[in-house]
């Protein structure tokens, strides 16, 4: 059994705290802005990626992410407007460079993970800016 990260806009904590009480894809549906991002990737590492990879923060710097929501069976963090904004900003030569960055860490496979990481970046960042003109801010469900 694995963990499932649904990435998803609301306006403010309140309102991401009223998460759904079912957990499969299909009754989760989405949001006013789409079906939100199902992904692997743990909130963590997406901040991690972002403000090591195009910020420039030391790994041992990344600030801990907001916890929302901490129930025994699923859990909602917020992503901060230090992660967000840059990710929003950041242009193609800047996301290439974090891509390389990331797919140079030990467990990746090297230049092979780097476009991958690039495309999943481009996503996000389109997101993001999708939440952003929405007047939303990015949080995470986290469940098994």
């Amino acid at each position: 059994m694995g963990v499932t990260y649904k990435y998803f806009g609301a306006p403010d904590g309140a309102a991401a705290a009223r998460v759904p009480t079912s957990y499969s894809r299909e009754e989760l549906g989405g949001d006013e802005l789409g079906n939100g991002l199902f992904t692997k990737v743990k909130p963590e590492t997406m901040a991690a990626m972002v403000l090591t990879g195009i910020e420039g923060v030391p790994l041992a710097k990344v600030p801990p992410l907001e916890l929302i929501v901490l129930h025994p069976d699923y859990a909602v963090v917020k992503l901060p407007t230090s992660v967000v904004d840059p990710l929003r900003r950041a242009n193609e030569e800047t996301l290439g460079a974090a891509a390389f960055i990331w797919s140079t860490v030990p467990d990746r496979r090297g230049p092979r993970d780097a476009f991958v990481i690039y495309k999943m970046l481009n996503e996000w960042q389109n997101f993001a800016q999708r939440l952003d003109e929405a007047g939303h801010q990015l949080y995470c469900l986290v469940w098994p």
